[in-house]
């Protein structure tokens, strides 16, 4: 059996095989709930919002235009769902960040031993958890999803420059991040 493109499952469900929607999800849920949980850093509101984001995208297929990629269109479902989340879980928390450095805490919670207890993407994975949503979001979009700084400006809904810059500020964020983990030396 080829491999079928997005286009060619979103046209068979369109034509009431809704059995074929199984292979979108399939191809996205394990990328769309890597980006959810980074953003909400809990994993119950990442399974939760992905199912949302499943089912708001399913419902829609009908306005999918196809003039962006369908994995664009979804992540930006995607996106702006954990924006929501996040929105309305800092309006019950009423308490805002004004700046990156007060968002998270820079100072080390590990050490060379633990640095032998963790391999190196677990390590990689607890600094980008520290990160701000929408760093930890641009993070794993243009790293992990491998989507181009074009796709992420269509999901974010932001110019190309603006992800330039965010994904410019991400990169030092995570550096500083990385120095101040004192694992530096063992990468050197």
């Amino acid at each position: 059996m080829r491999n079928l493109s997005d286009q060619e499952i979103i046209d068979s469900v369109r034509k009431g095989n809704d059995s074929d929607y199984s292979i979108i999800i399939n191809r996205y849920k394990n990328k769309a709930f890597s980006m959810l949980k980074r953003m909400l850093k809990n994993e119950f509101d990442a399974e939760e919002i992905l199912q949302d984001c499943f089912l708001k995208a399913y419902n829609s297929l009908i306005n999918f235009k196809g003039e962006a990629k369908f994995s664009t269109w979804f992540y930006r479902i995607v996106y702006n769902s954990a924006l929501t989340k996040l929105s309305s879980q800092k309006r019950k928390i009423e308490s805002e960040m004004s700046s990156v450095e007060e968002h998270f805490d820079l100072q080390s919670e590990h050490n060379a031993d633990d640095f032998e207890k963790k391999d190196i993407q677990e390590f990689i994975q607890d600094i980008i958890k520290k990160l701000p949503e929408r760093h930890s979001a641009i993070i794993t979009m243009f790293y992990l999803n491998e989507m181009s700084i074009e796709e992420i400006s269509d999901v974010m809904g932001i110019s190309i420059s603006n992800v330039k810059v965010m994904l410019h500020r991400s990169r030092n964020t995570l550096r500083d991040l990385f120095l101040k983990s004192k694992l530096s030396e063992e990468f050197i």
